[in-house]
């Protein structure tokens, strides 16, 4: 499949949680953290639902019309299984964004990723 935008968004956005995941995982062991235990505590102020919802908002000016278009198809995606610790719209603008580093990811878009990526979590790291 070359088409990538033809991809479901939920199977977007679930390549996108591991994306996000790994980049803050780097993130952390090169910023220091090197026990597993501290490192799966720290990561966890960066993977919830709430924590990608602070994320897209710092981004979401800065992306184009067809990533746009990518975390719209995430966000109206999502199912009603929301966590306890987050509001509808914090759940569903999380999961464009695990969409839109899906897409990314799979389109080859690895310097974009990085972009958006440190601006998203710059303030965190």
């Amino acid at each position: 499949m070359n088409n990538f935008s033809q991809i479901g968004a939920h199977a977007l956005a679930y390549l996108g949680d591991v994306v996000i995941e790994l980049l803050v995982r780097e993130a952390l062991i090169l910023k220091g953290y090197e026990k597993s235990g501290k490192l799966n505590n720290e990561a966890r102020n960066f993977v919830t639902a709430v924590a990608q919802n602070e994320a897209y908002l710092r981004i979401k000016d800065m992306l184009s019309e067809e990533e746009e278009a990518i975390v719209r198809r995430g966000r109206n995606s999502s199912h009603l299984n929301i966590p306890k610790s987050a509001s509808a719209a914090e759940y569903k603008n999380a999961t464009g964004l695990e969409a839109l580093f899906g897409f990314l990811h799979l389109s080859g878009q690895k310097d974009r990723i990085t972009e958006l990526f440190e601006c998203a979590y710059k303030p965190l790291l």
